[in-house]
């Protein structure tokens, strides 16, 4: 009769996990309730389970029935329903959770059902939980291997406990397959309980360099208001820029002194109408002119360069009626001539000879 006890108070509360974890919404105030209410029937499982001596120090992990070994992830559901808890208190929860996923692998340590690397990985949690990490290594490719590993290792998990799941016929009169299935699905929790250990010891961390969050009283809620609503007296100190009491000694007077100086800041508006003409057009700026008018804008302004290419290098044919184009060019032939005969080839070049 106490068996069956505990389990209908542990179906209850697997309904009641089950249905917190297909919940998406965990801001609201039902959902933390349901919450409470999951944590609670999960540590009366606990309270039940101690008061039948359900796990003794003295029994191995022979002596426990394929039945029992459910009962030994009460701990590990029981961490992962208190991470999900809304509080002020993060540092609070995060220990208590801490708590329950020891319990639970103490109890896996104590039964010898931890694999080799999942005993090595408790052994080094022990050892120093506050800087706990599934990977010791500091190389970065090492690293992404581990985690690589982990995450095949996690999936092959899945894979194989949703195999059996999907085979009940079998479980019926297989008290081996039974047995394989808690085992599979104890060894997924066990890997996932690392993991959160790490992350936590992350978290913690980060919270350890938070600044303490001061008790809100009625003294700093009365000076809050009064800061808000710039009552403030002008003598007390203030670590607010904009302070409405000075914002409003600042913008009274003139803008514009005699010289035209401004005396305070300022915002220059347009006129009503082009502002309301501003208001349904689009986002982006439209073209102002087409691409045709644009090309004879910057032709006309010298900013398109004409020619090129093959033809640039044709020469223009004469024009044999202009004789004083013809005489410019002939003069212009002689006077090279001229030149190229007085200054022969490497004459100019008389430093280097020998």
């Amino acid at each position: 009769m106490a068996d069956q006890s505990i389990k209908s108070l542990f179906s209850s509360a697997e309904r009641q996990r089950k249905d917190i974890e297909s919940s998406w919404d965990s801001n609201t105030v039902t959902y933390q309730q349901n919450l409470v209410a999951a944590i609670t029937t999960y540590e009366d499982c606990l309270k039940l389970a101690d008061r039948l001596s359900l796990f003794s120090t003295n029994e191995t992990f022979e002596d426990l029935t394929s039945g029992d070994l459910q009962y030994l992830l009460i701990n590990y559901r029981l961490a992962e329903l208190v991470l999900r808890i809304s509080s002020s208190d993060r540092k609070g929860v995060i220990q208590r959770a801490r708590d329950a996923y020891e319990r639970y692998l103490t109890l896996l340590d104590h039964y010898e059902i931890l694999s080799g690397p999942d005993k090595k990985l408790y052994h080094t949690y022990t050892e120093s939980p506050t800087s706990f990490s599934t990977i010791s290594t500091k190389d970065p490719n090492a690293r992404r291997n581990a985690k690589i590993a982990n995450f095949k290792q996690e999936k092959e998990l899945k894979k194989k406990l949703e195999y059996l799941e999907q085979n009940p016929a079998a479980l019926q009169n297989d008290d081996d397959a039974v047995r394989e299935l808690q085992l599979t699905n104890i060894a997924l929790c066990t890997h996932n309980s690392f993991q959160q250990l790490e992350s936590m010891a992350l978290e913690l961390e980060i919270l350890a360099m938070a600044p303490p969050t001061p008790p809100a009283g009625p003294e700093s809620l009365e000076r809050d208001y009064r800061e808000r609503m710039g009552l403030r007296g002008k003598d007390e100190y203030s670590d607010r820029l904009d302070r409405r009491d000075m914002l409003s000694a600042a913008n009274t007077g003139p803008i514009l002194s005699s010289g035209g100086k401004p005396l305070r800041p300022f915002t220059l508006l347009d006129s009503r109408q082009s502002i309301k003409a501003g208001v349904f057009k689009p986002g982006h700026n439209l073209p102002t002119m087409t691409i045709d008018e644009y090309l004879e804008e910057e032709r006309a302004r010298g900013g398109i360069i004409e020619g090129g290419g093959e033809a640039s290098g044709l020469s223009p044919e004469p024009d044999e009626d202009n004789y004083e184009k013809g005489d410019q060019e002939t003069m212009k032939a002689r006077e090279w001539d001229e030149y190229v005969e007085a200054n022969p080839k490497g004459s100019g070049n008389t430093l280097n000879r020998g």
